[in-house]
């Protein structure tokens, strides 16, 4: 069993690690995960409580922070999607709260670049009208090495090379409520973490998720923030300082000099 890498840092130190499923949250920030320009329309609403909206100028996209303190809940990122302003939702996305903030960000970055794609031209990302072939959100996966199985019932599941986290879609349409594309870290039984995307969600957003999952850059955390269970699977890649080797003891004072002799 490789070694915690943790074990003997400050708790308080923040170090850089991979892979990113296993690093924890991170900054359950909205300012962190959300990178829309509030000073061009974009509105942002919070309360005291630590819920969080932001809605796009065209009342047509809206996403939303719901911390469940005091529950057995981690609470909830939510991202919708309707064709109308206030009509019933055309997709959704949900993020379990413990979801490492980088996955956040690199979603909506992707949802913030089509939105102004599709408001500077007459093309409809948001709504399926130009959305890529499903491939383009798992072939990174595969192409990283991670496992690919194909069900009978209409799914296809990737496992990553340690086990630990996954992607599952539904290729094949059963007409319920089952998220089309499904994704968690750690174990599924007992994830750390749990994403999903309804029927209708533009790829481009899910290969965004992807592709965020699968950097190599490393993710900053705080030690203490670090969750325990998997510490022995990560890679510490900050350079962790030696012991500063021990100052030797001053030595006597030189002999005053010898007076010349006349």
């Amino acid at each position: 069993m490789p070694p915690d890498p943790l074990r003997n840092l400050d708790p308080a130190q923040s170090v850089k690690i991979l892979p990113r499923h296993l690093a924890g949250p991170g900054l359950t920030d909205p300012r962190t995960a959300w990178p829309f320009p509030f000073d061009e329309g974009w509105t942002l609403h919070q309360s005291e409580n630590g819920v969080a909206f932001a809605v796009s100028p065209c009342l047509r996209l809206w996403t939303h922070l719901h911390p469940e303190p005091g529950t057995s809940g981690p609470g909830t990122w939510t991202i919708a999607a309707n064709r109308v302003p206030f009509g019933p939702r055309t997709w959704q996305i949900t993020f379990d709260a413990t979801t490492p903030v980088e996955l956040l960000h690199g979603v909506h970055a992707e949802l913030l670049d089509l939105y102004l794609e599709d408001l500077h031209s007459d093309r409809n990302h948001l709504f399926g009208d130009m959305t890529p072939a499903a491939y383009e959100a798992y072939a990174p996966l595969v192409a990283q090495g991670w496992g690919h199985s194909v069900k009978t019932d209409g799914t296809q599941t990737f496992n990553c090379w340690d086990g630990l986290a996954g992607v599952r879609h539904r290729y094949a349409s059963t007409g319920s409520d089952v998220p089309e594309w499904m994704a968690w870290g750690g174990y599924l039984s007992e994830p750390l973490w749990q994403a999903r995307f309804s029927t209708g969600t533009p790829t481009a957003l899910v290969a965004a998720f992807t592709a965020s999952l699968i950097s190599t850059e490393p993710v900053h955390r705080a030690v203490t923030d670090i969750p325990s269970q998997f510490r022995r699977q990560l890679y510490l890649t900050t350079p962790v300082p030696k012991p500063a080797p021990s100052t030797p003891p001053a030595g006597p004072p030189p002999a005053p000099g010898a007076g010349r002799i006349r």
